[in-house]
């Protein structure tokens, strides 16, 4: 039992980094439908904020919690101009979107390795992110990592703070009136453009605080993003296209299914029935989780 709690949590902890990757997925895709496969290059710079932020200050702490709000921006920036410089032009045009961003993101990969080098490089946890907490003792313990709660936590206040935005503050009543009839917004005023623009700085954004999140699990390199970003677009499939609430439950059944089917065996049979389940799911339920009835996204 406490290896299947053990590993019920890792596979949280997954679905947690999964669900910041997706939310900023679904943010764009599910208003603009955009196929931004250099999504996953907005994480590695994320993650590279950090990994200089703390070769430049120094204390693992501080610069963990500096980095929080500036990899966000940082992202965030990246995306606006990736929207403005090439993705503007191709609205509608969902395929050239793909072939374009699938370019940027090769084009982000190697300007990475040219500038922090080919091989993957760590960063330092802060100590009160090293130790765990201990819920059930004796001879086979449960415990709970402090750097896995921390990525929880984080994943939860992103969650709250886009779902209130969305709800109510007058930019997501915006975006929201642009998901659902973007002609009639327009007609009505809303300047859509800068609409479409500030959507991508959010979900850009929140990519970048998912890459702050990696580099307490594990190495960062320049490949990071690729290694994610199918994951990512399985989650906001399976949630169902732009819907928040799809999207958590997706992320979190999934993260939990990979860690417990690793236990057992290997991490490729672990993605094997991973993908397998998500297409036996989807020859049931083509529309997703949350049955996307107009295209809102809460």
């Amino acid at each position: 039992m406490t290896v299947f709690l053990s590993q019920s949590f890792t596979g949280i902890s997954i679905g947690a980094v999964l669900l910041l990757i997706a939310l900023g997925l679904s943010l764009t895709f599910g208003q603009m439908g955009v196929i931004n496969m250099a999504h996953g290059e907005f994480i590695m710079a994320g993650a590279y904020t950090t990994y200089v932020l703390q070769q430049s200050i120094g204390g693992a702490g501080v610069s963990l919690l500096l980095s929080l709000p500036l990899a966000f921006l940082v992202a965030g920036a990246m995306g606006v101009l990736l929207e403005w410089l090439l993705i503007r032009h191709l609205y509608a045009r969902p395929l050239d979107t793909l072939l374009v961003t699938w370019g940027v993101s090769l084009f982000l990969q190697q300007l990475a390795r040219d500038i922090f080098g080919a091989p993957n490089v760590q960063v330092r946890a802060p100590e009160w992110l090293t130790g765990n907490v201990r819920l059930i003792g004796g001879e086979h313990p449960f415990t709970l990592a402090h750097n896995r709660i921390f990525i929880l936590a984080l994943a939860l206040a992103a969650l709250v703070s886009l779902a209130l935005t969305l709800r109510v503050s007058p930019l997501g009543r915006r975006i929201r009136a642009v998901v659902q009839h973007r002609d009639l917004a327009e007609a009505s005023g809303i300047a859509t453009a800068r609409v479409d623009r500030v959507t991508f700085f959010i979900g850009s954004g929140l990519a970048g605080l998912a890459g702050v999140a990696l580099t307490l699990v594990g190495p960062i390199g320049p490949t990071m993003g690729t290694n994610l970003i199918i994951d990512a677009f399985l989650v906001v499939v399976v949630g169902g296209i732009g819907r928040l609430r799809g999207a958590v439950i997706a992320a979190f059944a999934l993260g939990v299914l990979q860690a417990v089917v690793e236990y057992s065996a290997t991490v490729s049979v672990a993605k094997v029935t991973v993908l397998v389940g998500i297409v036996a799911f989807l020859q049931w339920r083509p529309q997703g989780i949350s049955t996307l009835r107009t295209r809102s996204l809460v």
